[in-house]
């Protein structure tokens, strides 16, 4: 049995360099916004899309998505701390708004490579 697709796009704003996920064709600053792609052929026309968007975000790319009993959470360490960021304390950037979503990145663990990541290094 294969696992489950389930990935995520993010990028960076070009602007103010904050992380972002892409919702229904918009860009949002929280990640249990974010548009959840479960089939390849989705995921791949909105990274066509965002990357497009040269002017306003920065090297788009998916990230692979858990489920777990808390939540939904990225699967490498990297994407999470870039959805909860910044920690340099905890009052600090979106971890400060607190809340379920929160809850859930904060409590999955695992330090697994993102493959979008890891193709966005190779420039696939």
């Amino acid at each position: 049995m294969s696992a489950e697709f389930l990935k995520a796009l993010t990028a960076n704003r070009l602007s103010e360099g904050d992380v972002v996920f892409w919702a229904g064709g918009q860009w949002v600053e929280q990640f249990a916004e974010a548009e959840l792609f479960t089939e390849e052929a989705p995921a791949e026309a909105a990274v066509a899309l965002a990357k497009a968007q040269n002017r306003v975000v920065v090297d788009a790319y998916l990230i692979d998505v858990t489920r777990s009993d808390q939540g939904l959470a990225p699967v490498s360490y990297r994407e999470r701390l870039r959805a909860l960021g910044p920690t340099n304390e905890l009052g600090h950037g979106k971890q400060a708004l607190g809340g379920a979503a929160i809850a859930a990145l904060q409590a999955a663990s695992g330090a697994a490579r993102s493959t979008g990541r890891l193709d966005l290094i190779r420039r696939k």
